[in-house]
């Protein structure tokens, strides 16, 4: 069993930044992939990034690509999501996932196996 905790959301200024954290607990997590997706309202979860524990494997999705940054801190068992230069089309709520499968992370979201509750993220422009 796995537990993923969210926070670090908030109302932000276009081009402004924020960091989001998940806090990881339970047995043996630290053999899963770490993934963070977001979604807007009326619209479907959306893969932003990806990293595992060592730190490689750290992969972000095009439309944050340059912008965002997936890092990891083992001694914390949290990982980030660094979000910069944030613009309005960046309003979602934003949810930590992990996954034995590098594959579920990157293309098949349906199939994760653990979730956090999300955190909001609100951007104005």
């Amino acid at each position: 069993q796995m537990q993923l905790v969210e926070s670090g959301g908030g109302l932000v200024q276009a081009g402004g930044s924020l960091r989001l954290s998940c806090a990881a607990s339970g047995r043996s997590f630290s053999v899963y992939y770490m993934g963070w997706f977001r979604q807007a309202p009326g619209k479907e979860r959306e893969f932003v990034g990806v990293i595992d524990w060592s730190g490689g494997n750290a992969y972000a999705a095009a439309s944050v690509k340059g912008r965002f940054t997936v890092s990891i801190d083992n001694a914390e068992n949290t990982v980030y999501l660094q979000m910069n230069n944030l613009k309005p089309e960046d309003t979602a709520v934003y949810y930590c996932a992990a996954d034995l499968a590098y594959g579920n992370i990157r293309f098949n979201p349906r199939g994760v196996k653990y979730w956090g509750k999300g955190t909001l993220v609100t951007v104005s422009s």
